[in-house]
C-alpha cells in the first residue's frame, strides 16, 4: 500500500492527524510533533539539521516522524508546512521583518508597540479561524452545570484566570481563584468535588504547580476544561475537554489577546446558560 498517497496534503488535516496520534507516538516522535505544531514556520523555513537542533533531537527523528505520519521523508512533510505559508492571507512574520529593517535609526519604542499590536492581530485572526464554536459550547455546558468553578492559571496565565474570577463574580457565578499565594494552592483547591468545575490554563513551558493542581482536581472527579496550546500539554489529556489556544509572539513575548477574548466569551456564555436554566 502506498502510505505516502494517504498522507495529509494540507496543514489542517496534518494537524488533526498529529492530535489524533498524540498519545500513541513514541516519546521522541511526540517531542518533534509538539515542536512542529508550536513552531510551524520554523519547520517550513528550517533545514533538517537546524530544526533537529532546536527540537533537541537527531535529524533522523524528523525522518521517522514523517514516515510514521505516512510521508516518504522529511522534505515531503515539510511541503505541507510551506503550503500553509502560501495559503495564509496575512504573513505577519514578513511584516515584522520589514518593520525591523525600516526601524533602523528610528524609534525602537514605536517598533515594539507596533510589533505587539501586530502579534495581537495575528493571534486574533488565527483564533477566529481555528476555534470551533461547537467545542466552546461544550465547554460552556460543562462549566454552567458546576456548583463552583475553580480557576487555575499561574505565571503567564494568571491574568486570564484573574479576569475570569472578576467577571464571574460580577455575573453572580460562584468561583474560587486558585492563585497559590503563600503556597496555599492545594488548600484553595481542597474543597473541590465531583459537583464542581475547573478551568485550567497553562502554556509552554507549563507551570508545574498548575499541572499538579489540575491533576489533584482530576483525582477528585471534578469536571475539567483546559485552555492550553497543544495536545502534548500535560493538562490536555486529563481534561474532560480542552481548547487549543496558540498565541503569536513578538521578540519572544507571546500575546494574550486571543486567550483573553476566549475567557470573556466563556464567562458571559456560562452566565447566559445558567440564566436559561
Amino acid at each position: 500500500m502506498d502510505t505516502a498517497a494517504e498522507a495529509p496534503r494540507d496543514f489542517a488535516a496534518l494537524k488533526a492527524l498529529i492530535l489524533l496520534r498524540a498519545q500513541t507516538l513514541p516519546r521522541r516522535l511526540a517531542q518533534v510533533a509538539s515542536f512542529a505544531l508550536d513552531n510551524p514556520d520554523e519547520i517550513a523555513f528550517g533545514t533538517a539539521a537546524s530544526i533537529a537542533q532546536k527540537a533537541e533531537v537527531q535529524p533522523s527523528t524528523l525522518v521517522r516522524l514523517s514516515q510514521a505520519l505516512g510521508y516518504q521523508g522529511f522534505s515531503d512533510l515539510q511541503q505541507v508546512f510551506r503550503s500553509r505559508l502560501r495559503e495564509r492571507v496575512l504573513n505577519y512574520d514578513e511584516r515584522l521583518q520589514q518593520l525591523r529593517a525600516h526601524a533602523k535609526g528610528g524609534s525602537r519604542t514605536g517598533l515594539i508597540l507596533d510589533g505587539f499590536l501586530t502579534s495581537a492581530e495575528r493571534s486574533l485572526t488565527e483564533a477566529r479561524q481555528s476555534l470551533e464554536p461547537e467545542r466552546i459550547e461544550r465547554a460552556v455546558d460543562i462549566l454552567a452545570g458546576a456548583e463552583t468553578i475553580y480557576l487555575i492559571g499561574l505565571r503567564r496565565s494568571f491574568p486570564i484566570a484573574a479576569y475570569m474570577a472578576y467577571a464571574m463574580g460580577k455575573l453572580g457565578i460562584r468561583n474560587v481563584l486558585v492563585d497559590g499565594i503563600a503556597g496555599l494552592g492545594a488548600e484553595q483547591l481542597g474543597f473541590v468535588t465531583e459537583r464542581d468545575g475547573v478551568v485550567a490554563i497553562s502554556f509552554t513551558p507549563y507551570a508545574s504547580e498548575t499541572v499538579a493542581l489540575t491533576q489533584s482536581a482530576r483525582a477528585k472527579a471534578a469536571k475539567i476544561v483546559s485552555i492550553t496550546d497543544s495536545a502534548f500539554s500535560p493538562i490536555a489529556p486529563i481534561a474532560d475537554l480542552w481548547i487549543e489556544m496558540v498565541e503569536a509572539n513578538f521578540e519572544g513575548f507571546r500575546s494574550l489577546a486571543a486567550t483573553l477574548a476566549l475567557a470573556m466569551s466563556l464567562s458571559i456564555a456560562i452566565a447566559e446558560k445558567r440564566g436559561e436554566k
